[in-house]
């Protein structure tokens, strides 16, 4: 069978969908013996009748009417997709990638009040703990989790790590009960390896000058959000930021293994793209914003650890 006439087909349906010649050259911006001419060139091609004319009325003929079924069916989907882009062109569209552990505990609960008040904006985040290939890949930024020594890109800081031993509140009177001080509850515990921390165990414990005979690691999980869920559950003690945990902190789902045991500082979350989309609206639109959120949080993690009793200490990269 030859290739099928598709502006015939265009003009047959919108004649069998209006209902009469008239209104869909009206719709089609043509001359109404324009579409009479391309529905007699379809009629040809099929070698059949696809209207009748009762009275003043085309009525499809069986034939028509199976045609028609599909043709409205594929025009409209191409109607609500042309639509569609049509609508697309006017959003502002923010792409990024996020480290998981931040985008499921900070950034998400507050993703939505940057859409609401930029309702006009397309945005998509993707939670990896891979770095955006940026030159073969359609995202804005990424806001990683790391050292920041990204070579060839810009790196802006964004938050902190406030690193200290945690662990629910009846974890904790366990290990009260099987020791009196807090290196002694410690040498008891159970401890949660978070492994891609940049201040794992054995860095926490060199820092803070504290010796265990035996650091072995029952639980070991690469995402910060499983081992905080883990502590929470009373499956040990758990070293990580605890700009990701604030808010189990406040409810007491979590508590200091000892206020003695200080909080290690130290820069990990970073804003990290080619230089050159610094000057995108979008981008400086969402780093400011981000920025705010991200000074409020921090301002809010201090404060419940100065509420506690617990002291901040900077680390350094020996550590």
């Amino acid at each position: 069978m030859r290739d099928i006439n598709l502006k015939a087909t265009e003009y047959f349906e919108a004649v069998a969908r209006l209902g009469t010649v008239t209104r869909a050259a009206a719709e089609l911006g043509v001359s109404p013996s324009a579409v009479s001419q391309q529905i007699r060139t379809l009629e040809g091609q099929f070698g059949v009748k696809l209207f009748r004319r009762e009275k003043r009325r085309l009525v499809l003929t069986l034939d028509g009417d199976r045609l028609f079924q599909t043709t409205t069916q594929a025009f409209g989907a191409l109607r609500n997709a042309t639509a569609a882009i049509g609508r697309q062109r006017h959003l502002r569209s923010l792409t990024l990638r996020v480290s998981p552990s931040f985008g499921v505990r900070f950034l998400g609960p507050r993703i939505a009040t940057f859409a609401a008040d930029n309702p006009d904006w397309n945005i998509r985040i993707d939670a990896t703990p891979e770095i955006s290939a940026f030159e073969a890949e359609p995202f804005d930024f990424d806001l990683r989790y790391g050292h920041g020594d990204w070579p060839g890109l810009s790196v802006e800081p964004i938050m902190n790590d406030l690193v200290m031993p945690v662990c629910s509140p009846e974890y904790l009177a366990h290990l009260q009960s099987l020791a009196d001080t807090p290196a002694e509850q410690l040498a008891q515990a159970r401890l949660i390896d978070s492994v891609k921390s940049q201040c794992r165990w054995d860095v926490w414990l060199a820092a803070t000058r504290i010796e265990l005979s035996d650091l072995t690691y029952p639980f070991r999980f690469d995402r910060s959000s499983m081992v905080i869920e883990m502590a929470k559950r009373g499956g040990g003690v758990a070293l990580d930021n605890a700009a990701l945990y604030v808010d189990d902190l406040k409810r007491g789902d979590l508590v200091p293994l000892s206020v003695d045991f200080p909080a290690l500082e130290t820069p990990t979350y970073w804003l990290v793209c080619p230089p050159r989309h610094l000057s995108r609206r979008i981008v400086k639109r969402f780093a400011e914003w981000l920025g705010h959120e991200a000074a409020t949080h921090d301002s809010e993690v201090r404060a419940v650890l100065a509420t506690l009793g617990c002291t901040i200490r900077p680390a350094t990269r020996a550590e």
